[in-house]
């Protein structure tokens, strides 16, 4: 009867275990991601080979906010950048003063490495397509972004989710902002 018991406590235990495993397997699945930074594209915020843990529930992407955007865009890779605009907005860069505008006002950038004197090939002032975003990498002058053809304005349909919070290095854990 003792034997008995002692299966029953150990059947209970691999249960429980089982049980978190299979909720840990969907919370990775369908509500964060662990991705790599990947360049100097976001330096000075987040440096290349950092990990971010990227809500990936649904949300309405804002201005500021860190997305990652998926690799089956055309561009081919996966691309973490900061939100400048979204459908309707009017974008203008002025590349003497480094100055970029949102429907008509200066934007406050702390987050970059220096001012945007970099133009990659797109005009401006640009329209941001409804169901679109235009973004663009905190280190300017040495990020592939919405400023380029080839990568344009992304669709919010290939944002995969926010970045949230840095994972790595430890000394730098904590929430991206």
């Amino acid at each position: 009867m003792e034997r008995v018991k002692g299966n029953r406590g150990l059947l209970e235990w691999v249960d429980s275990i089982v049980f978190a495993i299979a909720i840990l397997a969907l919370v990775f699945t369908f509500g964060v991601r662990v991705v790599q930074v990947d360049g100097s594209s976001m330096n000075p915020g987040l440096v290349d080979g950092e990990r971010l843990l990227l809500s990936s529930l649904p949300y309405e992407p804002e201005y500021g906010d860190v997305v990652v955007i998926d690799s089956y865009t055309d561009y081919g890779k996966l691309l973490i950048k900061r939100v400048i605009g979204k459908g309707g907005d009017v974008i203008d860069i002025d590349f003497e003063q480094g100055i970029v505008y949102r429907n008509g006002e200066a934007l406050d950038e702390p987050y970059t490495a220096d001012k945007t004197y970099l133009s990659e090939g797109v005009s401006f002032p640009l329209t941001v397509p409804e169901g679109m975003l235009f973004i663009m990498g905190d280190n300017r002058n040495d990020s592939k972004d919405s400023r380029s053809p080839e990568i344009g304005c992304v669709s919010e349909g290939d944002v995969l989710g926010q970045a949230v919070v840095r994972l790595t290095p430890f000394d730098k854990f904590g929430l991206i902002s």
